[in-house]
């Protein structure tokens, strides 16, 4: 049986961290990659279980926000964020570039 050359792009402490691993194993990378291969083919389906974060545990961004958000809500920072009571008063304001309301 032949064999083809494949190249594939890693980030390179991800490459790190996946060959320290598998070197506990005793097993090198192209070995994985073609264990891999193999049992996708014989089971059908990826051979391992695809995890995802948490989604109920919010990340950074959404974190520091809500931080910022709680923090106006009490008091402890100035909140000079514009609110609107409708979206052409928000239409007006964002076409003056947020310099306020339009002047007719």
């Amino acid at each position: 049986m032949g064999t083809t050359l494949t190249t594939i792009r890693l980030d390179d402490d991800l490459r790190g961290e996946l060959d320290k691993r598998l070197a506990v194993a005793g097993i090198s990378f192209n070995e994985y990659m073609t264990m891999a291969a193999e049992q996708l083919v014989v089971q059908n389906r990826i051979p391992f279980a695809i995890l995802a974060p948490d989604r109920e545990t919010p990340n950074d961004r959404t974190r520091r926000a809500m931080v910022l958000a709680e923090a106006r809500d009490l008091g402890l920072i100035s909140d000079e964020e514009p609110a609107f009571t409708d979206v052409d008063e928000m239409m007006v304001y964002l076409d003056n570039g947020g310099l306020g309301r339009r002047l007719i």
